[in-house]
């Protein structure tokens, strides 16, 4: 008997036979042309699988899907930069997504042990699904991670950031009916909670409770962009190419797309030098306090940006404001855009590990901020002490009085 096959305890849990092998992750990219999440997350896939084989000797893969047109360069990429096999499914009708046609695709795949034993023989008898799986948390990604693990019934964490895999002590009331019980090679999925300062750990836990007795398998996540980094890529690196022959019969022909335009976001972050972002601090007198945000980026070219609670639109902030400004488009963070513009101005903003993330690239960051314990003041090259409403209006003042004496010279 191999280390590969040696017996643990607890249902679904790397026993003899175990059902559950491999990493499997969507590849994400735009007519042919790969998302960065999608090098992001073979990247995180890849440091996690090298652990997780060397610490439970055992010889699981990294798995990409990649659903398209005319997408075998795609495969040979993914491969460079970390998998160690490909699942491809190539058919004209792919061209675009379709979440319906996608999430029937993908459950099959996932489900498919003849695919398992030819990427990795000596555990596809017994193969039933994957044990972990990855989806980029993007608008396509997180409608399509939510259908596809309904489809597979298991559970799904949306937006992490964080990912360790390793063995927990687990008492649960319904999960274990009450026992302390050990839980091996768990996907421990982690976000910050909403207020950004406390982390949120996320399991998908079989049911070890006799009278609800239950495996859940994938355990499953959508990363959000942005948060890991890619492998160098690797041209030497080889990996199996299995193809998955597409079936177009019935309900895949009951949606079709005649036209595609691609809707750019709104907000412009690339293209400006200065980001200036609003966040809970403007409370005492919102609608002011927004006013005068947009007269001061318009004073220096800056484009607008929020923290995340500030999306959730707290505010009762009247038509146009609202709608332009308390939006997920403008969220600065790892739930939303990461920026480096050159200035980075925070207005009222707390310095919540989730908002840090999204803009610690910045050249020079300035905060307004009445508190000085807040943790921005860490993170900034200088803190003003003071509300926006008393701060903004001398800021303008001396702006609009600089420039005066710039057109008088």
């Amino acid at each position: 008997m191999s280390a590969a096959d040696t017996t643990a305890s607890g249902s679904g849990q790397d026993e003899t036979g175990c059902n559950y092998r491999h990493l499997y992750l969507i590849a994400e990219h735009d007519e042919g042309r790969p998302l960065p999440v999608t090098f992001e997350m073979l990247g995180e896939a890849r440091r996690l699988m090298d652990d997780f084989n060397s610490n439970y000797s055992s010889y699981e893969k990294v798995v990409a899907v990649v659903l398209g047109d005319n997408v075998k360069k795609i495969c040979e990429e993914l491969i460079f930069y970390g998998a160690d096999a490909v699942i491809r499914v190539d058919h004209p009708t792919l061209r675009y997504p379709i979440n319906a046609v996608d999430t029937k695709i993908i459950s099959q795949v996932a489900s498919n042990s003849g695919y398992a034993s030819k990427i990795s023989p000596e555990y596809g008898k017994e193969f039933r699904k994957p044990r972990f799986m990855f989806f980029s948390a993007d608008n396509v990604g997180r409608h399509l991670s939510a259908t596809v693990l309904a489809e597979l019934e298991s559970g799904l964490a949306s937006d992490i950031n964080k990912l360790v895999i390793g063995d927990l002590e687990i008492r649960h009331e319904h999960k274990t009916k009450g026992q302390a019980l050990k839980y091996e090679k768990i996907l421990q999925m982690y976000r910050p909670d909403f207020s950004g300062f406390l982390w949120t750990t996320i399991l998908c836990l079989d049911n070890r409770n006799p009278t609800i007795k239950r495996e859940y398998h994938p355990q499953a996540c959508s990363i959000i962009p942005g948060v890991f980094s890619p492998i160098p890529r690797n041209t030497s690196r080889e990996g199996l190419i299995v193809d998955h022959i597409l079936d177009t019969h019935g309900a895949d022909k009951q949606v079709k797309i005649l036209s595609r335009k691609v809707i750019k976001s709104a907000v412009d972050y690339d293209g400006r030098k200065t980001v200036l972002s609003f966040g809970r601090g403007i409370g005492d007198s919102p609608e002011e306090n927004i006013k005068l945000v947009v007269e001061l980026a318009k004073e220096l070219g800056a484009e607008i940006g929020v923290s995340l609670p500030i999306s959730k639109k707290p505010y009762s902030i009247p038509e146009p404001l609202s709608s332009q400004y308390l939006t997920p488009d403008r969220v600065i963070g790892t739930s939303g855009r990461k920026v480096s513009p050159a200035l980075y101005i925070a207005v009222g903003v707390s310095g919540a590990m989730q908002h840090i993330a999204g803009m610690k690239d910045s050249g020079f960051v300035v905060a307004i901020n009445p508190d000085e314990e807040a943790p921005i003041k860490d993170e900034c090259d200088i803190f003003i002490k003071g509300k926006a409403e008393v701060v903004i209006p001398q800021l303008l003042a001396e702006l609009r009085r600089q420039k005066a004496l710039e057109v008088q010279r």
